[in-house]
């Protein structure tokens, strides 16, 4: 599924299309991506319809959009709508293949999508956004904002402290300028777990799937087994330091696409995937030492790692 990186992509592509942005028709074609929404597919519709959008936040593997609160007569300003701060957002949750896509008004309708926004921007005209999910994992709905319990900006792209009630469980991600990481190690230190299950958590770091663990764990030296009360201080901070240069990287390569599931708002690919070192390498040898990779099952999916470089060390 789209992880942190992905995510941020499309959030950075739909910011300067949709911030500000006012949405003129709301078109449901598959009300089971509606199953987060505390309503009917009509109620969907009419409580958008007419809706300014004041930016596009992520926390995690999350997105939102608050609706500005009154008339923006333009752009919104760092979140904010023209007579106060927003109190609810349309969120999204992307699932395994959602795709949020740029598209101009007149511009064919995909097979699988399966809602349509319409919407008119005061500085590039009139656009459509559209929602295609093949597997009809991921959702979007209308949901109230909350005050973040550190006072700090909810997620990537706004300043206001406010967070969706769908969101708020989700922790803050490594890129977070609000990231606790001193929070992260006394939590790691009194769990009995293994490291990557800590790592995919989203209750204690956000953002993180299966690709991105593998390859900060292989570039962190660490098995992904390796139990968390037995990782040192400096291990942790390691580990988190290649955490953060590992999703950076992916990042400014548009993140990680192996088919058409996931693309960036203008349906293009990120190759990120020519830069794994760990995951779905199996077979292939370890940059480091030569020793082939392999793939051991794990929580229902697979960890990448090298047998060698990466041995599971005593408790």
């Amino acid at each position: 599924m789209p992880e942190l990186p992905e995510v941020e992509v499309v959030r950075r592509g739909l910011a300067p299309a949709v911030a500000g942005a006012r949405i003129e028709r709301v078109t449901v074609l598959d009300a089971r991506s509606l199953k987060r929404h505390d309503g009917p597919a009509e109620d969907f519709i009419e409580r958008l319809s007419g809706a300014h959008l004041a930016a596009v936040v992520r926390r995690g593997k999350f997105l939102w959009m608050p609706l500005a609160v009154g008339e923006t007569g333009g752009m919104a300003s760092a979140g904010r709508g023209a007579f106060g701060d927003p109190v609810e957002a349309l969120v999204a949750h992307l699932g395994m293949s959602g795709q949020v896509l740029l598209r101009r008004r007149d511009a064919e309708v995909a097979p699988l999508t399966r809602l349509i926004f319409d919407v008119a921007h005061p500085e590039h005209g009139a656009l459509r956004v559209d929602f295609v999910d093949q597997r009809i994992f991921g959702s979007m709905a209308i949901d109230p904002l909350q005050a973040t319990p550190d006072a700090a900006a909810g997620g990537h792209g706004s300043t206001l402290p406010l967070v969706p009630g769908q969101v708020a469980h989700i922790a803050r991600d490594p890129l977070d300028p609000a990231f606790d990481e001193a929070r992260l190690l006394a939590t790691l230190r009194a769990r009995r777990t293994g490291i990557k299950r800590a790592l995919l958590d989203q209750t204690l770091i956000s953002g993180i799937g299966n690709i991105y663990a593998d390859e900060s764990l292989w570039a962190a030296r660490l098995h992904y087994d390796q139990p968390t009360g037995s990782l040192s201080t400096r291990t942790v901070r390691e580990l988190l330091g290649e955490v953060r240069t590992v999703l950076r990287r992916a990042l400014d390569e548009g993140g990680t696409s192996f088919d058409a599931q996931y693309v960036n708002v203008n349906g293009a690919s990120g190759y990120f995937s020519h830069s794994l070192r760990a995951y779905g390498q199996h077979g292939m040898p370890c940059e480091r030492c030569g020793r082939l990779i392999v793939r051991e099952q794990f929580m229902n999916r697979g960890s990448h790692f090298c047998p060698v470089c990466q041995r599971r060390r005593p408790a």
